[in-house]
């Protein structure tokens, strides 16, 4: 992992607050990043003082002044230098993701290519910011609409997707003459500074000011001053649902705005007109996949009862077959979980489990020399109510609930009756029920898939979900217009000045 790290630029000791290539000293507040994969030391990083916060936000509305006035598709080929640098060091920073956060190495590798993909659209979108020209009732006049940057933007990201949600926001940001100041997750921060040394490079090799890509690095405190911040008008921040009440009430108190992503509780329904094979790949993956640490991960499985035993014995079979180990072999399916905590976490959902379900598959710590970290667990599978506490709950873990339906009615009134509204799937070849499935009458979520599962979104389309999942969107489609601010001109180009609605006002 050492020459992983020389390669990206970075050091055992790094600071957490830059703008650019100045790394100030180590300090005593420091932040220790251990692999979850060995349990091993990666290095220490500085936790950003509010005096250094201070600096970085001047920096960034220094250099807000001069990137808004770039035309867009400038600041487009800034990004897209930004994606061929990310080229170059795919293989480096896909394996640091993979041993800082602990997922599988090709996940890691695909999380890369997210950053890489949305700096494509990017882009593409430089030259597409358009507004809309409208009708104006009165003689010789002309209105239209245009979008303006909005400034200083903050990123608050999490640690199961430590690189990729911070590009869907920033690129995009960039492109809309924004800058970013970015605070990751404290369990992820060498990926963070590895990506902020990557386009720090950029913006120096094309003598721009450092303050257009800004980082800073520590708890839930750090986080405060970026949504307790007036200077900062818009806060997007992935987490979960605890987290977004917090940051989407003190942002919104200070009538700043807030993109919210937050926790999910996805189900796939399984319908007698399944193709079992589809159903079963993509229930386990999006179940297991990353240690069911994604907002989008296969929570709830609900299986029509013709076909439920089928299903569940399927389910078992394969689940017999996963291998759970180090993430950087690609034999292993699943790696560890973040830490410690979430696996007390995952023992207490497991505890809840037995109280009020059954366990099919069942869980625990997996112990012995290949999981020395002590977060390596075992998938469970259960059959449990939907509307048992256990099953309303989001635990971010490799845990799947089973449920029977009778009717599609039904199955969409369960997958619809929890309080997040992220992801949603039915596995079905029957035209009626998919097209019932993504009606008015359907999912409730912002994300909605015919024959695949919960997990793995493009990024050509907008990605979020509703309800307890916040309402907010990123990456794809028009998820750009929440990175500026929306303007009205009217232009009167007569000798007249004729009022709207008819109005008269002589003297």
């Amino acid at each position: 992992m050492e020459n992983i790290l020389n390669s990206l630029g970075l050091k055992v000791n790094e600071a957490g607050t830059s703008t650019g290539l100045v790394w100030s000293d180590l300090g005593d507040r420091k932040i220790n990043s251990h692999s979850p994969v060995d349990g091993k030391l990666i290095g220490h990083v500085k936790q950003t003082s509010q005096e250094e916060f201070e600096n970085v936000l001047s920096s960034a509305q220094s250099a807000f002044k001069f990137w808004r006035l770039m035309p867009a598709p400038k600041r487009g080929e800034i990004v897209r230098q930004f994606g061929e640098e990310l080229r170059k060091n795919k293989l480096a920073l896909g394996k640091l993701v993979s041993y800082e956060m602990g997922k599988s190495y090709q996940e890691g590798l695909g999380e890369v290519q997210e950053m890489i993909d949305i700096c494509d659209f990017a882009v593409g979108l430089s030259r597409q910011l358009c507004g809309i020209t409208l009708h104006s009732e009165r003689s010789q006049h002309r209105m239209y609409e245009q979008y303006h940057p909005l400034g200083v933007v903050g990123i608050i990201s999490a640690f199961n997707f430590p690189v990729a949600v911070w590009a869907w926001n920033s690129a995009l940001a960039w492109v809309c003459g924004d800058v970013c100041i970015w605070k990751p997750s404290e369990k992820t921060p060498f990926c963070a500074i590895a990506c902020q040394k990557i386009m720090a490079t950029v913006l120096k090799n094309n003598n721009l000011p450092e303050g257009v890509c800004c980082l800073i690095n520590g708890d839930h405190l750090v986080g405060e001053w970026l949504t307790k911040d007036p200077r900062i008008p818009l806060v997007s921040a992935t987490g979960s649902t605890r987290m977004g009440r917090i940051v989407g009430a003190t942002v919104a108190e200070r009538f700043g705005k807030s993109i919210l992503e937050l926790g999910g509780n996805n189900a796939v329904i399984v319908s007698p007109e399944a193709d079992l094979n589809i159903a079963i790949i993509g229930v386990v993956f999006g179940a297991v996949g990353t240690a069911g640490q994604r907002c989008t991960s296969t929570r709830r499985l609900i299986v029509h009862e013709s076909i439920y035993d089928s299903v569940k014995n399927k389910l078992i079979s394969a689940y017999k077959q996963l291998s759970v180990g180090d993430p950087l072999d690609e034999k292993n399916h699943m790696g560890p979980l973040i830490d410690k905590d979430a696996v007390r976490l995952y023992l207490g959902a497991i505890d809840e489990i037995k109280k009020c379900g059954n366990i099919v598959v069942d869980g625990g710590v997996l112990s012995g020399d290949h999981y020395v970290s002590g977060c390596y667990v075992k998938p469970v599978i259960a059959e449990v109510e939907n509307h048992k506490k256990i099953v309303q709950t989001e635990t971010f873990a490799p845990i799947l609930y089973l449920m029977k339906y009778s009717s599609l009615e039904e199955a969409i009134d369960m997958q619809n009756n929890v309080p997040q509204g992220l992801s949603s799937a039915i596995i079905t070849n029957s035209v009626r029920e998919s097209e019932k499935f993504l009606s008015h009458a359907g999912s409730d979520c912002g994300i909605a898939n015919v024959n695949i599962g919960t997990s793995g979104a493009e990024i050509g389309g907008a990605f979020g979900g509703e309800k307890e999942t916040g309402g907010g969107r990123e990456s794809g489609s028009d998820a750009w217009k929440a990175y500026m601010r929306r303007q009205t001109n009217t232009i009167n180009y007569s000798s007249d000045l004729p009022l709207a609605q008819g109005i008269k006002f002589d003297f």
